[in-house]
């Protein structure tokens, strides 16, 4: 622990992992630090063991409302709790700051973080970026988004480590003071806008992670989008050292990252470390290239050598629900992808395949997102797709619009289930079958794990038929 600061009376926001973990963690600096800790669920929240073994603690839980009474010197707000809420709102009138989760927790140990933000790739990124420097002798853990909460790793933490931080725009939105040594932007295209409220919005969130970097610090940023570019622009009039990542082009700048002649090269200082053939990653796609090199340029920056990058490249495997290969069957690969829950996802996911031989699952809760870009791509480089779910038919119309008379396959189906025994009939030997929805789970799942593992499963039973005749 660094900061001994008193934090006196602090408000919490949200009964969900979050919530619970920071409630949990102030209860240890009782007496000594915290004046009292109050715990709101929200409006629709309940009691529960959880909050029982909080109030023994000594926390105050105020379920069934989104309105805070008292004062406090802190309100700490869960990532699921928009800033134009009135739940949000409420804490601003009542607490003299309002904080997130990862803010709070590099308050209370402010050394040696990096971050990770981006609207896909997140958690590869930072999983991958995490092995670069284990391997390369650094001790580091993943935390935020990626599942480990970072206030609960702090009492386990050690003086040299490391703290890799995968982190949403929900959890940026709200961080003041957090400065990480170094920090990559991976993409910013159109997702949670419904939080946002505007592309701009999202768009800020993201750029927050680098905030209070300087010229000693390291930006890692992807030229690939229009947003990012601007970004770019920014950080380097503010005197800062950005890495430009590009797969398909060579930037000129003194620091970037790039693919030359097909393998992974990052450039710091003007000082080229040639590191592994893309061809030989473990992860496949242009997106995972992108993503290893985003962590390579981390990796070198804090001091990790070339073979040791390059050895953790070559090591790392593909995450569960991330373009994770769960079967063959009669010469058809099923592919599991769930965590796609947006049209950018899908897209640079169908890039990890050979044209003309996928056939995609598409569908789930519609969030309404625009669908030109989807289209387009599954019309240009799938065999067919199978749209299912209450965003099956939107999807099934945008694909018929874009592809008109080119020979796309497109079916419907009402279920996920159906969906797979439909793509199933239109596959051949050298055929991928590819869950990809570009939607959240909501209609038919908890989560986009819960369809990833249910998919696995079908897929599972599929071939124990086969293998049964």
């Amino acid at each position: 622990m660094e900061s001994a600061s008193s934090l006196g009376k602090v408000a919490v926001l949200g009964l969900g992992q979050t919530g619970l973990g920071v409630a949990n963690y102030l209860t240890n600096q009782m007496g000594n630090r915290v004046g009292s800790i109050t715990l709101y669920g929200g409006k629709n929240s309940l009691e529960s063991d959880a909050t029982h073994a909080l109030e023994a603690k000594g926390v105050r839980v105020v379920c069934g409302t989104e309105q805070l009474e008292g004062t406090y010197d802190l309100a700490v707000v869960s990532p699921g709790i928009p800033e134009s809420s009135a739940f949000f709102l409420s804490a601003h009138e009542h607490a003299r700051e309002v904080i997130g989760e990862p803010e709070f927790a590099w308050r209370e140990c402010p050394r040696k973080w990096v971050a990770i933000t981006g609207t896909n790739g997140k958690t590869t990124t930072t999983l991958l970026a995490t092995q670069l420097l284990n391997v390369g002798g650094l001790a580091a853990k993943a935390v935020g988004n990626v599942g480990k909460l970072c206030t609960e790793e702090l009492a386990t933490r050690g003086e040299d480590d490391w703290f890799v931080a995968e982190l949403s725009s929900f959890q940026l939105a709200t961080t003041q003071a957090f400065h990480p040594r170094v920090a990559c932007l991976l993409n910013v295209t159109p997702d949670h806008l419904e939080w946002h409220g505007t592309m701009e919005r999202y768009a800020e969130a993201k750029e927050r992670v680098f905030r209070q970097m300087d010229e000693r610090d390291l930006a890692v940023v992807s030229e690939e989008d229009e947003w990012c570019r601007a970004i770019i622009g920014r950080l380097e009039d503010r005197g800062l050292r950005v890495c430009h990542v590009s797969v398909h082009s060579e930037p000129t700048a003194q620091n970037a990252a790039f693919v030359r002649d097909g393998r992974l090269v990052v450039r710091l200082g003007g000082v080229e470390h040639s590191l592994v053939s893309a061809h030989n990653l473990a992860i496949q796609g242009e997106h995972n290239v992108q993503n290893a090199l985003c962590a390579s340029a981390l990796a070198l920056d804090l001091g990790i050598s070339n073979d040791a990058v390059s050895h953790g490249l070559l090591s790392f495997r593909p995450l569960e629900h991330r373009i994770e290969p769960c079967g063959e069957i009669d010469g058809v690969r099923y592919v599991n992808d769930s965590k796609a829950t947006n049209v950018d996802s899908v897209v640079k996911a169908l890039t990890a395949f050979v044209p003309g031989r996928v056939i995609v699952l598409l569908g789930g809760h519609d969030k309404g997102t625009e669908l030109s870009s989807l289209a387009h791509a599954v019309s240009s480089r799938c065999k067919g797709a199978v749209c299912y779910g209450e965003a099956g038919p939107r999807i099934a119309r945008a694909l018929a619009d874009e592809d008109g008379d080119m020979g796309l396959i497109i079916r419907e189906a009402p279920h996920m289930s159906e969906a797979l025994e439909v793509a199933r009939t239109l596959a051949c030997k050298g055929d991928v079958v590819l869950l990809s929805p570009a939607c959240s789970s909501f209609d038919e799942f908890k989560s986009y794990r819960q369809r990833g593992e249910i998919f696995k499963e079908m897929v599972g039973k599929l071939g124990h038929k086969e293998a049964a005749r």
